[in-house]
């Protein structure tokens, strides 16, 4: 499905192209082969335009379904997801921030990226700060207090960003801003693929180790320390990597609502709640989701581009209430 979905993605636009010439000139382009004057601008299009985007949307798609599964393991909450922890707002800050202030200009194109990289990551700092309780019964890294924590500093952020979007200076400061906010592919090059990439790819295979890990932990913190397994440990360990994975999606993409919520539960659905198995579909799931996402986003009104978060949500939002009650013991009891 991923492979056949690419192909289509990459094709399908303003100018189609039909599947057996997008083969063509995608094998032409990895193997060195000959390209036709007259098709050179197709040729362009599908390698240069398309295909570093279909292949971003697929990565990213991946790496926050992933990412939900295991945030929704370690909070034990089905409705957590990046922005539930307030990485996603700290990334959009970040970006939007470097875009009104011009700051980290030695970094050139690169700025706003890293800017949106640290402020994901200054954001994971500041929730956990918050959310480590005193030593002793009661205290440490507690499911809830991560929650309340993020959530309660996601609103904070979002509240910076509408102070900073009344603020910003002109209309295209504003709508660089909606696009952070929003998050979408619209700036994919074949440069920024290779480092989100290698940051996801690295990040579930990680998760996927720490399967066992997330089953147990899934079951309680009393449980888990009664099998051996210090869940304190275990979610400073994984929350540090969520924030890494997270940060280098929202430096590329801008900040993508509900697929890390929605995602986690359709596959569980499907494959069972074990996480080697969840890990093991999710990032596929995913991936393919926000192809065709991000394929609504750029057809359906083209030659306008609709934001990818509001095509997320449009979907993200009947799915989940389809999901909660048909099976609603899956979040949580009735």
């Amino acid at each position: 499905m991923l492979l056949g979905s690419v192909l289509l993605a990459i094709g399908l636009g303003p100018a189609v192209v039909a599947p057996d010439e997008t083969a063509r000139h995608l094998w032409a382009a990895l193997s060195g082969g000959h390209i036709a004057a007259d098709e050179v601008t197709a040729y362009q299009i599908i390698w240069q335009i398309r295909t570093p985007r279909v292949l971003l949307a697929a990565v990213v798609g991946a790496g926050l379904s992933a990412v939900g599964v295991v945030i929704q393991a370690l909070v034990r909450n089905a409705l957590a997801d990046p922005f539930v922890l307030g990485v996603s707002s700290g990334g959009s800050v970040g970006a939007v921030t470097i875009t009104v202030t011009g700051g980290l200009a030695a970094f050139g194109v690169h700025a706003v990226s890293l800017g949106a990289f640290l402020g994901a990551l200054a954001t994971a700092t500041l929730v956990y700060a918050v959310s480590v309780g005193p030593a002793g019964p009661g205290g440490g890294l507690s499911p809830l207090r991560l929650v309340l924590s993020g959530v309660a500093i996601s609103l904070g952020l979002q509240a910076l960003l509408s102070v900073i979007i009344y603020f910003a200076p002109g209309a295209e400061a504003t709508s660089l801003i909606l696009y952070w906010t929003m998050g979408g592919f619209g700036k994919a090059t074949w440069g920024t693929l290779p480092l989100v990439t290698v940051f996801v790819l690295l990040g579930v295979l990680v998760f996927r180790r720490y399967a066992r890990t997330l089953d147990v932990i899934s079951l309680g913190d009393e449980a888990a320390a009664s099998l051996g397994i210090d869940p304190d440990r275990q979610r400073k360990q994984l929350l540090v990597l969520v924030s890494l994975v997270t940060g280098a999606m929202v430096a590329v993409s801008g900040a993508i609502g509900f697929v890390g919520l929605v995602l986690p539960h359709v596959v569980r659905m499907a494959v069972g709640a074990t996480h080697a198995r969840v890990l093991a579909v999710a990032p596929l799931a995913g991936a393919v989701f926000m192809v065709w996402a991000d394929l609504v986003s750029r057809t359906l009104v083209a030659p306008r581009e609709l934001p990818l978060g509001a095509i997320t949500a449009l979907v993200g939002v009947p799915v989940f209430v389809a999901l909660l009650r048909r099976r609603a013991y899956l979040f949580g009891g009735r």
